[in-house]
């Protein structure tokens, strides 16, 4: 879909990505073989990376690696995982590592590699806003260009959150998303870690098992009642079906609400071999290298305050225990904040502001093929990554289902099933439905369902 506009100007691309993330990646791998549609993708950094700061050496990715760019939607493509590893010549030897799980830096490696791919994204360019001509959506970059286009894809990610109680920063107070940048000085100091999740898991396991890193003591304290694990079983994973974010999208908000606390744990917890291993981490210490680090789990502990460490003081981190309701301070050297991401709206969309309706909360009105609410021209639409979960699931913020998103964005941008979106199938049943599932065709009689039968089914 190239050419003029009406006024001789040159059009644009149909579609614009800002933000090269793994979602944006993946939209863009879907759209390269499509003839009938153009895109253009920005990103302020000079090469692709994924979190990056938190990349620690034995991280590894908590999905199959099926779940990447392309697989679930077209696994004929050329940038699939395992064309990647075809590609490096690792199939054979990938297949026996990957029994342990599949580094995080590989899958980082294998999105770089095809992000060299593709010619449609620009890496280094920061978009500073965009606006609307009252025909289109003009996107401004920092160069002085300016993109104009009918379709946006804000694929900018989640942003490191910061607690407002947190008061001290520096090279000796950080979020997760900064260690490997910043490489903090912990051997023989007092180390806390903040945040029962994976990042701070990863960490404390980090930390116990580089002979160069390990502190003289360590708190690992999470405001959770437990260091609990990833619920990753069969039926609670059908929540990262197609199907089941059809049927969230239906829900009442208060009823998404609920449903997303219950459901935390599927996407929050921590990989039970990683759990063990630090168990195992502990007991070597206790056991063989007593007195080299002492060190306290503390769950159910909630932030009140980190403060101080001017001059080289030491950090005071001050957290009320949720069982008992006492106070405690701790003085220690450094403090990593594994207190996860959040979404927010970015600054290039201020000038639209007045467009786009956010609710209380200060999320976006997403529809079910994930534009949002948007006043502006008409046929201009704008699309969101990652920041649906609201209205869309516990899923969307994970890489489960981004190719599936994605293929559902290019499908709305061209205005036809480029890729199969409702092609799935699950063992559990969501809304009320014609039949069982089953494999065999056979005809139902439907009725009415009493309230005495909604309870018992229940």
């Amino acid at each position: 879909m190239t050419g003029t506009m009406n006024d001789g100007r040159a059009a644009g691309p149909d579609l614009v990505g800002i933000g090269i993330g793994p979602a944006n990646l993946g939209l863009s791998a879907l759209i390269d073989p499509q003839p009938a549609l153009t895109a253009r993708f920005f990103e302020r950094r000079s090469r692709f990376a994924w979190h990056d700061g938190a990349m620690l050496p034995t991280a590894a990715l908590q999905v199959p690696p099926l779940k990447d760019l392309v697989t679930l939607v077209d696994p004929t493509s050329r940038f699939s995982f395992l064309n990647f590893l075809a590609e490096q010549g690792r199939l054979y030897r990938h297949l026996i590592a990957s029994r342990s799980g599949t580094p995080r830096e590989e899958f980082e490696q294998y999105y770089r590699w095809a992000a060299d791919l593709m010619p449609q994204l620009t890496f280094g360019t920061e978009i500073t806003e965009v606006r609307t001509d009252g025909e289109e959506l003009t996107v401004h970059d920092a160069t002085g260009g300016v993109t104009r286009t009918r379709n946006l894809v804000l694929g900018s990610g989640r942003r490191p959150h910061v607690p407002r109680c947190v008061t001290a920063r520096g090279a000796r107070v950080l979020h997760a998303a900064e260690v490997m940048h910043r490489c903090p000085d912990t051997l023989g100091r007092r180390v806390a870690v903040i945040g029962g999740g994976q990042s701070g898991a990863e960490i404390v396991h980090w930390l116990l098992g580089d002979k160069d890193l390990l502190p003289s003591s360590l708190v690992w304290s999470t405001r959770r009642d437990g260091f609990l694990p990833l619920d990753d079983s069969a039926f609670s994973n059908e929540w990262y079906f197609p199907g089941y974010v059809r049927h969230f999208t239906r829900l009442s908000a208060a009823r998404r609400a609920a449903l997303l606390r219950t459901q935390r744990m599927t996407s929050d917890g921590v990989s039970a071999d990683l759990l063990d291993a630090i168990h195992a981490q502990l007991y070597r210490l206790d056991a063989l290298r007593p007195g080299h680090c002492a060190y306290r789990l503390s769950p159910g502990q909630e932030l009140l305050a980190v403060d101080g460490g001017a001059d080289g003081a030491p950090i005071d981190v001050v957290t009320r225990d949720i069982d008992t309701d006492s106070v405690h301070r701790e003085h220690v050297d450094v403090v990593i904040l594994a207190t996860g991401y959040r979404n927010s709206s970015p600054a290039y969309l201020e000038p639209l502001r007045e467009l786009i309706p956010l609710d209380e909360d200060g999320a976006f009105h997403v529809r079910e093929d994930y534009s949002i609410e948007f006043d502006g021209p008409p046929g201009c639409r704008i699309f969101v990554q990652g920041a649906a979960g609201h209205t869309h699931g516990v899923a969307d913020a994970n890489l489960s289902l981004m190719a599936w998103r994605n293929a559902v964005i290019a499908n709305a941008v061209a205005g036809r099933s480029l890729y199969r979106t409702d092609r799935d199938s699950g063992t559990v049943t969501w809304s009320p439905a014609a039949a069982p599932h089953t494999t065999t065709p056979h005809t139902t009689t439907s009725h009415t369902v009493t309230p005495q039968e909604s309870t018992a089914r229940v």
